[in-house]
């Protein structure tokens, strides 16, 4: 499936869940988000799927992926296209 990262900005909760709101500015578009998570994997980088716990609005389909950098956490978000 394809994918395509976006910009959010955070939003509060909503249901428990975290809201995204996207910024309109669009990334790279991945032909399969599995590539995106396998080049974190070899480059020792740990990320965890977290789309169970956020919502985007505006998007139906959407994957998040938490990882840390510089001892902050990282959320990206994808659209699955």
């Amino acid at each position: 499936m394809p994918a395509t990262e976006l910009q959010c900005k955070p939003a509060g909760t909503v249901a428990g869940k975290l809201l995204f709101i996207p910024t309109g500015v669009e990334g790279p578009l991945l032909p399969h988000m599995q590539d995106w998570v396998t080049a974190k994997l070899k480059a020792k980088q740990p990320v965890k799927d977290i789309s169970n716990t956020v919502l985007v609005k505006g998007i139906k389909q959407w994957t998040a992926y938490e990882e840390k950098v510089g001892g902050k956490k990282v959320i990206t978000v994808f659209k699955i296209t």
